[in-house]
């Protein structure tokens, strides 16, 4: 299959795939179904990896030799919301504009999920001498959440490969390191009461207060420990979600929180948040003890670990396939590359699209980046030959 016979089939697909509305809070299971249909008729076996409420599923299939030295090839199939945003076309057709294509996920990243499905024809039909893995993952984008579970049966029954590509939206060129990515959530309920007498309720809100500064104190120490790997060189806190209340003169009986923590390896969440985690449990014992009901909880809703490079030969055999000279790169986002490396897989991030164009309205995918996308998938099967 050339690289033009590719690319157009990979455009088909994606135009396939961006038609199956998988934001996170939906079920994906007919999209795993479509795939792994579409795999069937290849005589490619896969196998289901399904969540613990079995709306969702993750999926995974191996073609070629059953040894080591094979390739990974993995991406998520949820996609971001498109809620309020300001789409000049529908974000579930996707639209060619010019040299781009439009629609949730051209960038983020069922491009590339399109080229592991355009290539497997040629792959299901060649003599190689190393096998291609495809792994599709559910709820990267809530936290990097179905992953592990098909990770971990993918460490057990898989011969070591030579490295696992994650295709997250690069440009095309080699990204061998990220941050860690956790989210946490902090819940507060206090008394309600007329706020003439605030000493006979407790306000979720005024008690909020001291934490939210203890996270903004805790964010500008960060930036005084520097990581120059990175852009910006260190880790960060931001909160970015904040609820509570019901009128200026009631005390409020409710207040939540939800902040992100971005971390170079190095930096353990749970040690920088110790502290924080005390004082929380400290404010659920004062409240507990003068109100029924009161009380104050600290959760981590999320936790994806971080990626560095530690596999030399798997970067400069991607970049290889990637026509990428340059130095390795790191990147502040999260991806599943944290979670493949733990479990002991050599890995490199790599993919179509750039990442400035995920998670906007009119999201595209450059045309030229589908080609070199298609270009790293010929080159992948000269190296499995």
């Amino acid at each position: 299959m050339t690289g033009a016979e590719l690319t157009a089939r990979a455009r088909t697909l994606l135009g396939e795939l961006i038609a199956f509305d998988t934001t996170s809070r939906n079920s994906n299971l007919d999209f795993i179904h479509h795939v792994e249909t579409y795999l069937a008729d290849l005589d490619i076996k896969s196998t289901r990896i399904a969540s613990r409420d079995g709306r969702k599923a993750n999926l995974y299939a191996s073609i070629g030799p059953n040894v080591p030295g094979g390739v990974i090839l993995s991406g998520h199939t949820d996609v971001v919301p498109v809620d309020g945003q300001p789409w000049t076309s529908d974000p579930f057709t996707m639209t060619a504009r010019g040299d781009r294509l439009f629609g949730r996920g051209t960038c983020d990243m069922k491009g590339f999920l399109a080229l592991m499905l355009a290539a497997a024809p040629a792959f299901a039909k060649g003599r190689f001498t190393h096998p291609v893995h495809f792994a599709f993952s559910y709820d990267e984008e809530i936290g990097c959440l179905g992953a592990p579970d098909m990770i971990a049966e993918m460490a057990k029954h898989l011969p070591a490969p030579r490295c696992a590509i994650i295709g997250e939206p690069t440009s095309m060129r080699v990204v061998t390191g990220h941050k860690g990515v956790y989210s946490y959530r902090v819940e507060i309920t206090g008394r309600e009461w007329h706020s003439s007498a605030p000493d006979r309720g407790a306000s979720a809100i005024m008690a909020a207060l001291p934490l939210l500064g203890d996270l903004a104190a805790l964010a500008t120490h960060l930036e005084s420990r520097p990581d120059p790997a990175f852009d910006p060189p260190h880790a960060t806190l931001t909160v970015g979600m904040i609820e509570g209340g019901t009128a200026a003169n009631i005390l409020a009986r409710k207040c939540g929180f939800t902040f992100d923590f971005r971390a170079p390896p190095g930096i353990d969440p749970d040690a920088e948040l110790a502290h924080f985690a005390e004082t929380v449990a400290a404010l659920d014992t004062r409240l507990k003890s003068r109100f029924s009901g009161a009380g104050a909880t600290f959760t981590r809703l999320s936790s994806a670990p971080p990626c560095r490079l530690e596999s030399a030969d798997a970067a400069d055999f991607v970049r290889r396939l990637a026509g990428d000279n340059g130095q390795p790169r790191t990147v502040a986002y999260g991806t599943e590359a944290g979670q493949f490396q733990q479990a002991g897989f050599p890995v490199v991030i790599c993919g179509p699209g750039s990442i400035d164009q995920a998670h906007q309205p009119d999201e595209y995918l450059d045309i030229a980046q589908l080609e070199r996308g298609a270009t790293f998938m010929t080159r992948l099967m000269e190296a499995l030959s």
